[in-house]
């Protein structure tokens, strides 16, 4: 099961990275530089399969927030360097958050309890209908105020499936 994580900066470089010898994958990977609040960069793999919170195009000086399994092995290297899953780009407007929410719609951490409306999006990456429940799935929640309860509560904007 996944296990996500997330590191939040501002985006310092875009770059090609080589996937290896094969010819048609050139261009297809990049490296994303992230300064974050305390001054130390983290990079993030972006490959054709990275997903990108309402299909943004990122740019140098976006903020960003990048997610990422922290169960896969990373390299020891630094900066550190992470194979990002999802990038959202920050808005004053919404929060989000990727986690596996339970049977009661509950975060893994325990920080926050989605109520679906009749009118939350559920969708899939590819933007389609997801049509089952879903309850103990990971997913990407889209939000924005919460209530000051433990665990916090919101209805959602939209939540992705991610499956």
């Amino acid at each position: 099961m996944k296990k996500f994580s997330s590191v939040s900066g501002t985006v310092t470089l875009i770059q090609d990275y080589s996937a290896g010898s094969d010819v048609e994958l050139n261009g297809c990977f990049k490296l994303m530089s992230l300064l974050i609040g305390d001054g130390t960069i983290v990079n993030f793999d972006i490959s054709p399969t990275t997903y990108f919170l309402d299909h943004v195009m990122v740019s140098i000086g976006d903020r960003v927030t990048g997610f990422y399994d922290v169960n896969v092995p990373v390299i020891l290297i630094y900066p550190p360097q992470y194979q990002a899953l999802i990038i959202a780009k920050d808005s004053p407007y919404q929060n989000v958050k990727v986690d596996y929410f339970d049977s009661q719609l509950v975060s893994s951490d325990g920080q926050l309890q989605l109520n679906i409306s009749n009118y939350t999006p559920i969708l899939l990456p590819n933007d389609q209908l997801f049509t089952l429940n879903p309850t103990n799935r990971n997913l990407l929640v889209v939000y924005g105020p919460t209530t000051m309860s433990i665990p916090a509560q919101t209805t959602p904007y939209k939540l992705i499936v991610m499956c």
